[in-house]
């Protein structure tokens, strides 16, 4: 193995439940139903693939732009109010690859400018070779082509590379690009699908450090 990949939201930053509460916050304001079915569904896509299902749910005329747009106004003033939380054993697995061998790459369906701005605020920017996002591919997760491409500029072949996901459509991208898979589940909990498409399943950071201490890079 040569390569660690990372998801962001939900893997290195406690950020999939600060927007879950936005956009409940902003369906109730304008008295929509069953969004929290919904956003279980666009968890780990980009932009272009998660207005396919809100349209879907709430027809071609919905004011999806204007959603967003509110949504990314709610989540970005409980960041600033609360700040950027970033997950436990993150800060360590990050420092450990520095001097590990393996490459270190960030895939994110997040677009870029939210993905560098979390990056930048957490300090995070130089552990990553490469960075990956939703708005540089046409269809994110769970279709493989964000991992293909994050594995073509690490310089690596997708069996090589470790990709570190936790929601289902991150496990189903990275499992069709033909990466070793480790699920670290945060929102939704692993079924019989996630245990089959994983190469194992682990708790937090901390586990997945002591994993990869346990192999080496090739």
């Amino acid at each position: 193995m040569k390569a660690v990949v990372f998801d962001m939201d939900g893997v290195l930053f406690d950020t999939e439940i600060v927007c879950m509460k936005a956009w409940m916050a902003v369906a109730e304001r304008r008295g929509l139903s069953g969004m929290e079915e919904i956003f279980n569904q666009v968890i780990g896509l980009n932009a272009n693939d998660s207005r396919l299902i809100v349209l879907k749910a709430y027809g071609e005329d919905f004011d999806y732009p204007g959603f967003r747009q509110e949504a990314a106004e709610f989540f970005q003033k409980d960041i600033r109010e609360n700040g950027l939380p970033v997950k436990p054993g993150v800060p360590e697995i990050l420092e450990w690859l520095k001097g590990s061998g393996y490459k270190v790459g960030l895939a994110s369906s997040t677009r870029s400018e939210s993905v560098l701005s979390h990056l930048k605020q957490a300090e995070m920017e130089d552990y990553f070779s490469i960075v990956v996002t939703g708005d540089m591919i046409e269809h994110s997760k769970p279709r493989p082509d964000i991992y293909l491409l994050a594995c073509s500029r690490l310089g690596v072949e997708p069996e090589q590379a470790y990709a570190i996901e936790d929601s289902p459509n991150g496990v189903r991208s990275a499992h069709a690009a033909g990466m070793w898979t480790i699920m670290v589940p945060d929102m939704i909990a692993p079924d019989e699908e996630m245990r089959r498409l994983s190469r194992v399943i682990l708790k937090d950071m901390t586990e997945v450090m002591a994993y990869l201490q346990q192999k080496k890079p090739d």
